[in-house]
Parts: structure tokens; C-alpha cells; sequence
């Protein structure tokens, strides 16, 4: 970024955030004058991350989202770096099976919840303790259009999906009132992550969509400030559907 905002004050960390969906939501944040720890597993691309961001404002902790010493060592490191943590957004996820669910291995179907679901409940937990059990602040977990619907192939990545729109109502009940914590149900963005859904056939992909095109990282992005934002103070325990206007075509031949 070649000139940085006024600095906001506020500090979010958000998992997931080397590239793709995560990066987006990291780069808004920075736009408004966030300060914000990222994390990733591959150290020199979340290095990369951190310099095209702003290193400035902006701190990377490289490490497995499921790992409880790496959970600890982001909210420590951004509790040292920034001295507070008004906003989580768990991005991080995976989805390494693609198939029916009938045949999914168990252990497959264990990895995905660590990283989809579990990883986030425990960010929340240190984030909570940490900083926003006194202080207030948002959590926005993202979660998927798949954990709204049967989901063909992807079956594991959507079940752990709706797992975590649940996790999202417990903790906003939970978390109440100081804490607001919401979900983001994109469709298919353009990213690596979601590559195999669209390569090679993007036009064809796009063309199912009302809004005619694919989303893209800035759109989950926006999405994400709105709902650490004044402007979403009364807003908790929800999911915001950002799908392109996909899910207008249920049940239509």
C-alpha cells in the first residue's frame, strides 16, 4: 500500500489470510486503519502478504489454524505487537476430499472439522479471554453457502460449514452483550482455494449466477468491515449470504 489511512485505534486478527478470501477481508480492514495480525501456514507467503499489506500495521504469525500453540501465539503476539483484540475473523479452512460423503474417510472428515471448526471456536476462546470478555469487539466467522444446503461432492466441507453458522449463534448468545459474532456465507469466490470449482470453466460457472459473475476476495471483504463496523451494532447471531444471487435459482429448473 503506498500511502496507510489515519490509524482507527482497532486491531483484528484474521486467520487464513496469506491469499485469497482471507487476504481480501485483511486488506479492507487496513484500508479503514485497522491494525492486524494474519496468519497462514507457508511462512514465506504470508511474509509476502504482510509486505504488500503494510508492515506498518500489519503482523503475520505462520502456523497450522488447528494448533493450539499457534491459537496462542497469534493472540499473544498481537496482544505484544498492538496491546488489544477488538476483531477475530476465522477464515482459515480446508476441504482436501472431493465426493460422495457415503464414501468419506473418517479421518478426512476429522481433519476438516479441526481446521473448519474447531480452530475457530478455540481463536475465539483466546480472543475472548484475551482481550474482548472486558473490552467488547466482533467476531466474523466465514462460513460457506454449502453449510446452508446439500452440497454434492463437497459434502464434509458443507456439514462443517453448518456446524459453524451454529458455532456462530452459540457464541453470539454466549458472547452477549459484549461481544457481536456473525457469520459470511460466500458462494464460489474467485481463489485458490476454490480453483477446482470454476477452472476452466468460469464463463459456464458464472452463468448460473443472477449477478452474472463469480465473487471475488473484496466482496467477502466488504462484507467483513460491514460486520465489525459501527454501522452493524445491532446485528448478532446472523448469517450474510453473499452469493451473487445463486441460491434465487433453488428449485428452478
Amino acid at each position: 500500500m503506498t500511502e496507510l489511512p489515519e490509524p482507527s485505534g482497532r486491531v483484528a486478527i484474521v486467520t487464513g489470510a496469506s491469499r485469497g478470501i482471507g487476504y481480501g477481508v485483511a486488506e479492507e480492514l487496513v484500508a479503514r486503519g485497522d491494525r492486524v495480525c494474519i496468519t497462514g501456514r507457508g511462512e514465506d507467503a504470508l511474509k509476502e502478504a504482510v509486505e504488500r499489506l503494510g508492515a506498518e500495521r500489519v503482523i503475520g504469525v505462520a502456523g497450522k489454524a488447528h494448533d493450539l500453540g499457534h491459537q496462542s501465539e497469534v493472540v499473544e503476539r498481537t496482544m505484544a505487537a498492538f496491546g488489544r483484540v477488538d476483531f477475530l475473523v476465522n477464515n482459515a479452512g480446508t476441504n482436501p476430499v472431493f465426493g460422495p460423503i457415503a464414501d468419506l474417510d473418517l479421518d478426512v472428515a476429522r481433519k476438516v472439522f479441526e481446521t473448519n471448526v474447531i480452530s475457530a471456536l478455540g481463536f475465539a476462546q483466546k480472543t475472548w479471554h484475551a482481550w474482548q470478555k472486558d473490552n467488547g469487539g466482533a467476531i466474523v466467522n466465514i462460513a460457506s453457502v454449502a453449510g446452508l444446503s446439500a452440497s454434492p461432492f463437497i459434502g464434509a466441507y458443507g456439514v462443517s460449514k453448518a456446524a459453524m453458522i451454529n458455532l456462530t449463534q452459540q457464541l453470539a448468545h454466549e458472547f452477549a452483550p459484549r461481544v457481536r459474532v456473525n457469520a459470511i456465507a460466500p458462494a464460489v469466490v474467485k481463489t485458490k482455494f476454490a480453483q477446482a470449482l470454476y477452472e476452466g470453466r468460469e464463463e459456464e460457472a458464472a452463468a448460473a449466477y443472477p449477478l452474472a459473475r463469480l465473487g471475488v476476495p473484496s466482496d467477502i471483504g466488504g462484507a467483513a468491515a460491514f460486520l465489525t463496523s459501527t454501522q452493524s451494532d445491532w446485528i448478532t447471531g446472523q448469517t450474510l449470504v453473499v452469493d451473487g444471487g445463486i441460491f434465487l435459482n433453488a428449485g428452478v429448473s
